[in-house]
């Protein structure tokens, strides 16, 4: 069995101290999970601090977005060369606040994962409907098409660092998650078109992560069905004690 992945995706909250505060605890808690990783999405104020406090640690760092770009005129932007530069290792793409809120694109998701993978950054790549395409019976068709514009270009060997979340858009924040056996569905096609896409064993060692209003209460349900290989967690993640159990939920579905 593949060990989890459990991503804490804190969106904009946390201050520098808050954020530090909570990684010095996380830290201590998870010093004997083996078989778990854990990452946190921080703000880009917080990385740098974090990347100090968690160094040597079992956590790794991820940043919630990226430009295309390695610098230039892009007010406001980070690189994925600064990403790197103040300790993350993974990079969370194409989330569905990024497309709402920011008109983000095929194209420039796609550009930001190229971008990505140039500089030695994982990246998380966010995959998922809306409330409307799911009742119309068009989810499998509108993962498919995010997969083959987000991920064109890209080749087998530079696919291996990829992760992806299948996040259904209506189930984030919303306290709605999606079902086990949804979730399952989901998660098998997208298994199904990564072997597609960049081959067999791409498809069997691909890490698929679910996300949307994950709680303690149903992680260890979701983690219960065989092609889920972590979570993506939002509004839960920013309490460390919530955080902490849904990581221990993951640990022991990893050891049992």
């Amino acid at each position: 069995m593949k060990s989890p992945f459990i991503v804490a995706n804190w969106k904009m909250n946390k201050t520098i101290g808050e954020a530090t505060e909570y990684a010095g605890r996380l830290k201590g808690s998870v010093s004997d999970l083996l078989e778990v990783h854990v990452i946190l999405a921080a703000p880009f104020t917080a990385l740098w601090p974090l990347a100090e406090v968690i160094r040597g640690s079992r956590i790794a760092l991820a940043a919630q977005n990226i430009h295309w770009e390695d610098g230039g005129p892009y007010t406001g932007e980070i690189s994925a060369l600064q990403a790197r530069d103040a300790g993350c290792n993974y990079v969370i793409l194409g989330h569905s606040e990024r497309r709402q809120h920011f008109g983000e694109g095929y194209e420039q998701v796609n550009k930001k994962i190229q971008a990505a993978l140039r500089h030695d950054l994982n990246p998380i790549v966010c995959l998922g409907e809306s409330l409307k395409e799911r009742e119309s019976n068009q989810t499998l068709e509108v993962i498919e098409e995010q997969m083959e514009k987000g991920l064109a270009g890209i080749s087998p060997e530079r696919f291996k660092t990829v992760l992806i979340a299948y996040e259904p858009v209506w189930a984030i924040g919303t306290g709605r998650p999606v079902t086990p056996q949804q979730a399952a569905e989901a998660h098998g096609f997208i298994r199904r078109k990564v072997r597609d896409l960049f081959g067999p064993l791409a498809g069997s060692s691909v890490r698929i992560l679910y996300g949307g209003s994950v709680t303690r209460e149903n992680a260890a349900v979701l983690m219960g069905e065989p092609e889920v290989d972590g979570l993506l967690v939002g509004g839960a993640s920013l309490r460390f004690e919530e955080f902490s159990q849904i990581i221990d939920r993951a640990a022991q579905r990893s050891a049992s």
